[in-house]
């Protein structure tokens, strides 16, 4: 499958995007957004900006973040980038432990929910694990360096979570897969049990998200570039329902923009229970409501929560203890953008906790800038700006940008021979000598 657009884009110097994310701590504490090689985090408790420090070594990310995770109980903190580095935070002083190298970019990373195991995913599909120590962090071992687990075998893994009980981890690929792996007593010694595949969508998955039942089965759900959320028994490997998104918001956008390429889903966020899905679709300027009955297990539509015309979310989050969600859209053009040119836009929807069949006949406004907890400390920390107009202005101009970015990482391209050599030659992701 080739893309002419994508590749005359390459070749004329075109730029690669890396999408802003958030992340919002489990209990609430602290929210963390991502975008170009800037993290940026707040502390909700003590309503500040938080400044990062780094022990390890390592200095900060250099090029642009592509996964961001806290630990289960919050105490840990990961990000991993382009720049081949994983680093991992205490969360209590916001201070970098450990600096992972990896060979390759990484493209996903999560931690253990016991949080002795940070694992991490690179371009070719190799699942790395590192361990953090049965303090967290604080006790080193003597080698310790990653050691490869599981790999999918050249297609990229974009989106990589540990289930509820912490006996599996679920990997998703650009190559239409999900892998659910036993995650094993001693890890390091690789994790070769698969438990499952589930297989059913029909173009690249790009998140995966379980619910967290306190009671009875945990399952999955998925999104991806075929425009469907689904829903899974993922001990089974067995789809059970499938949310066709594109029947529910063609008549909210543009004629050219109704096309399934441009309604990727870019992200999902589930409610703790599961009962409620949002969704972040490319060019839908606001997030999907759905309504997730375990019991019956199906997926049903609610309703779209609409944002501003140029805010389209590349990124979602909510934690278990609150009832918002936290929405980011922004860009960075890589390599090395200026600092001051990486604007973001914060957004958050009230009332997520809320039961699916009340947001029937209630509708969550989005919270308006003076409404957000903290008010302009919080858009300052985590925008990077207040000058809303000059932002949007950015934003407008990203927006296209972004609509391709899901594609040109994760659709398949097909270069002529000359364009292949001309890509080896540049490339970025050699070994590291020793």
């Amino acid at each position: 499958m080739e893309d002419t657009g994508v590749e005359e884009a390459e070749v004329s110097g075109g730029a690669e995007f890396a999408p802003a994310l958030v992340a919002a701590d489990p209990h609430g504490h602290s929210v963390a957004v991502a975008v170009g090689p800037e993290l940026r985090v707040f502390d909700l408790k003590a309503g500040s900006a938080v400044s990062l420090s780094d022990d390890s070594g390592g200095g900060s990310h250099s090029d642009a973040i592509r996964a961001i995770s806290f630990s289960a109980n919050g105490v840990l903190f990961a990000s991993a980038g382009d720049d081949k580095l994983v680093k991992v935070w205490k969360t209590d002083s916001w201070c970098c432990i450990r600096t992972i190298t990896s060979e390759k970019r990484a493209s996903a990373v999560a931690i253990s929910n016991d949080g002795l195991y940070v694992t991490f995913a690179d371009k070719f599909g190799v699942v790395w694990l590192v361990t953090m120590g049965e303090s967290g962090g604080e006790q080193e071992l003597t080698d310790n360096k990653p050691v490869s687990i599981l790999g999918h075998y050249c297609s990229i893994i974009t989106n990589m979570k540990f289930s509820p009980d912490g006996l599996f981890i679920a990997t998703a690929d650009r190559d239409f897969k999900i892998r659910i792996t036993l995650f094993p007593k001693k890890p390091l010694k690789g994790a070769h049990e698969i438990q499952s595949f589930c297989l059913g969508h029909t173009d690249f998955v790009s998140c995966i998200a379980f619910t967290c039942l306190s009671e009875g089965p945990s399952f999955l759900l998925s999104g991806g570039g075929d425009s469907t959320v689904r829903l899974w028994d993922y001990i089974k490997g067995c789809l059970l329902d499938t949310c066709q998104v594109s029947d529910k918001v063609g008549e909210l956008l543009e004629p050219n923009e109704t096309e399934d390429s441009n309604l990727a889903v870019a992200d999902i966020c589930l409610t703790n229970d599961g009962s409620l899905v949002a969704v972040a679709i490319k060019s839908l300027n606001g997030v999907m409501l759905l309504a997730c009955d375990l019991i019956a297990k199906k997926l049903s539509f609610l309703k779209v929560i609409t944002m501003e015309k140029c805010y389209i979310p590349t990124s979602l989050s909510s934690s278990f203890s609150a009832d918002l969600l936290w929405t980011v859209m922004g860009a960075s053009n890589m390599p090395n953008q200026a600092t001051s040119q990486l604007f973001t836009r914060v957004k958050i929807i009230p009332h997520f906790k809320k039961d699916p069949l009340a947001l029937c006949d209630h509708v969550p406004a989005v919270l308006e800038d003076s409404e957000v907890p903290h008010g302009e400390k919080l858009l300052l920390a985590l925008q990077g700006s207040l000058d809303i107009a000059k932002q949007e202005e950015v934003l407008a101009s990203v927006l296209a940008a972004l609509k391709v970015s899901m594609h040109k990482m994760l659709v398949k391209k097909h270069y002529s021979e000359e364009r292949r050599e001309q890509r080896k030659r540049g490339r970025n992701d050699k070994k590291i000598k020793k």
